[in-house]
């Protein structure tokens, strides 16, 4: 189970770069608390696996967890950017590291090659002219990128495909960008101390990820009806949570199917007691240019524990940064004579991006307040899913009243 456990939301204070998690079947995590004893919570493991997975009896009965070290969720990014203890920035190296060759951070292809190149610069030292760079790359392929940017197609269908000669330029783009990693001058003669600025820029390229630092959960989303007998089904997802908001990722495909800014969604769960363990994800978007609000359903035992942990970010979200006095409706008041600040402008996404959201492939529920459907799926509901969003008037996201065009029913 990965995030926090599901009692109330209270993982304790945001103040370490790191925390002990305990994982397992699936790469179920728990993150552990301060007050947590390791001891006991693998006493209780077969009782936490069978309330928040779907692992067979089997598995749950043969499972041993084991205790780790991780990134601490809820430290902030801009923090990290602040350590300099090599050992502690190199523990954060290996986790990204693994996250992105494990493809739980779905990256484009070219940051691929940039991170691996990092990796190669770690492992295989100075890029040296000459030397048999290209076969060291050959043979450790996977040690600098994913999996499936690895596959080498074999045998004639692959050769028809052209399988072989995109993996020999994934190769080449490797080498590429292995060769343009900058060496930084210093006069550190310690190895460990010199790889201190490659893992870095590793972490630092990772922070223009939206997911970093997200705790992952399970799921599994409805398909959007296809065919003439309109045939659905469920697919997979993974659940990013972190401290700026939540990311459904297609756990198959290796992209972006949502993102979403606590400001813009608005979020509940049920339990199975009272329907079926479900959190639900509302957002505003719009169906053939009428706006309406759209809503998400993810099916996942660990549905209890998601919520907690977004009502937690947004509770140390809000803390981190409160509104200051000067602040009112018109926006922050500026000295006479002084300059505005700059413009922060969003960040730029290749298009067809794996971090860019993919709406079109969702199924969601589309409505408006009060329409019927959303009185049909969730009949013991008598309240808005509105109640449960960013407060402080900060959230973007707002009713969509009915209107005389849009058909109800």
């Amino acid at each position: 189970m990965d995030g926090t456990e599901g009692n109330g939301g209270q993982p304790g204070p945001a103040d370490r770069s790191h925390r002990s998690s305990v994982s397992s079947v699936g790469a179920r995590e728990v993150q552990l608390k301060p007050k947590h004893q390791p001891y006991k919570l693998g006493r209780q493991w077969q009782e936490l696996l069978l309330r928040f997975t779907d692992a067979p009896d089997d598995d749950v009965a043969m499972d041993e967890p084991s205790l780790q070290f991780r990134r601490n969720v809820f430290f902030p990014k801009r923090r990290e950017l602040q350590i300099h203890d090599k050992e502690v920035l190199r523990l954060l190296y290996e986790e990204a590291k693994g996250n992105v060759l494990a493809a739980r951070y779905p990256c484009d292809v070219e940051d691929c090659e940039a991170l691996g190149a990092l990796v190669c610069r770690v492992q295989l030292g100075p890029y040296q002219p000459g030397q048999p760079t290209a076969c060291a790359l050959r043979e450790k392929l996977d040690s600098f990128l994913p999996a499936h940017l690895c596959k080498r197609g074999h045998g004639l269908f692959a050769a028809l495909r052209g399988r072989g000669t995109k993996a020999g330029t994934g190769e080449q783009g490797l080498l590429n960008a292995y060769r343009r990693v900058k060496e930084v001058a210093g006069s550190e003669s310690e190895h460990e101390a010199s790889l201190s600025p490659h893992y870095r820029a590793y972490l630092l390229k990772c922070h223009e990820l939206p997911f970093y630092g997200s705790a992952f959960f399970h799921g599994e989303i409805d398909k959007p009806a296809q065919g003439f007998l309109h045939r659905g089904g469920q697919k997979p997802v993974s659940v990013a949570i972190s401290l700026e908001g939540v990311h459904v990722i297609d756990s198959r495909e290796k992209h972006v199917l949502l993102g979403l800014r606590f400001q813009e969604l608005s979020w509940d769960h049920t339990s199975p007691e009272e329907e079926e363990s479900v959190l639900w994800l509302e957002f505003d978007g719009d169906n053939e240019g009428t706006p309406v609000n759209k809503l998400l359903k993810i099916y996942s035992k660990q549905a209890e524990l998601m919520s907690s942990l977004i009502e937690y970010c947004i509770e140390l979200s809000q803390a981190a940064e409160p509104a200051t006095p000067q602040e009112s409706a018109a926006g922050p008041a500026s000295a006479p004579g002084s300059s505005p600040p700059p413009t922060q402008h969003p960040q730029l996404r290749r298009q067809g991006s794996v971090v860019c959201s993919r709406i079109q492939h969702l199924s969601t529920i589309d409505y408006v307040e009060e329409g019927e459907q959303i009185k049909r799926v969730k009949p013991k509901r008598s309240t808005s899913f509105f109640s449960r969003q960013l407060s402080l008037g900060q959230g973007t996201y707002a009713v969509v009243q009915p209107t005389e065009s849009l058909e109800q029913g």
